[in-house]
C-alpha cells in the first residue's frame, strides 16, 4: 500500500516538474522570438524612412 502511494506521488511530482520545465522553455523561446521581431521591425522602419528621404529629394 505504501509503495503504491509513493509511486503515485513520484509520478505526479515528475509530471508537475515536466510541465513547469516545458512552460519555462516556451516562455524563453517566445522572448527570443519577440526580440527578433522587434529587431526586424526596426530594420524595416529604417529602410522605409531611408526610402522616404530619397523620394523627397
Amino acid at each position: 500500500m505504501n509503495s503504491s502511494i509513493m509511486l503515485a506521488c513520484a509520478v505526479l511530482a515528475s509530471l508537475g516538474l515536466g510541465v513547469l520545465v516545458a512552460y519555462g522553455v516556451c516562455i524563453a523561446m517566445f522572448g527570443i522570438v519577440q526580440m527578433h521581431v522587434r529587431q526586424v521591425a526596426g530594420n524595416v522602419a529604417r529602410r522605409v524612412s531611408a526610402s522616404a528621404q530619397v523620394v523627397k529629394s
